[in-house]
């Protein structure tokens, strides 16, 4: 039985990675990004698997009105993964 996954950070990276998994297994995706366009860019159009939504994931109203979308398209949401973050790179010895 098919699962829906609900994804942050899903244009790239971890997110992206695990969104594409999860559509390869033929789970739907409710792919959550902070500009939609680039979680469809890397991902592909809304289909019938696949919704692509806006999400700052700092703005509550923003989570609220994604996993308002996403309900009303699957129904229920059966894994919630966030992939969402920050990312500071550089040697060890020089972040501060």
């Amino acid at each position: 039985m098919p699962k829906t996954w609900f994804i942050t950070g899903a244009s790239r990276g971890l997110g992206l990675a695990v969104a594409k998994a999860a559509i390869d297994e033929g789970d739907f995706v409710i792919a959550a990004s902070r500009n939609r366009e680039a979680a469809a860019q890397a991902l592909g159009p809304n289909s019938e698997q696949l919704l692509c939504v806006d999400l700052d994931v700092t703005s509550a109203d923003a989570a609220h009105t994604a996993a308002q979308l996403a309900l009303l398209r699957f129904g229920s949401i059966d894994v919630l993964v966030n992939g969402a973050g920050y990312g500071h790179h550089g040697f060890f010895e020089e972040l501060g």
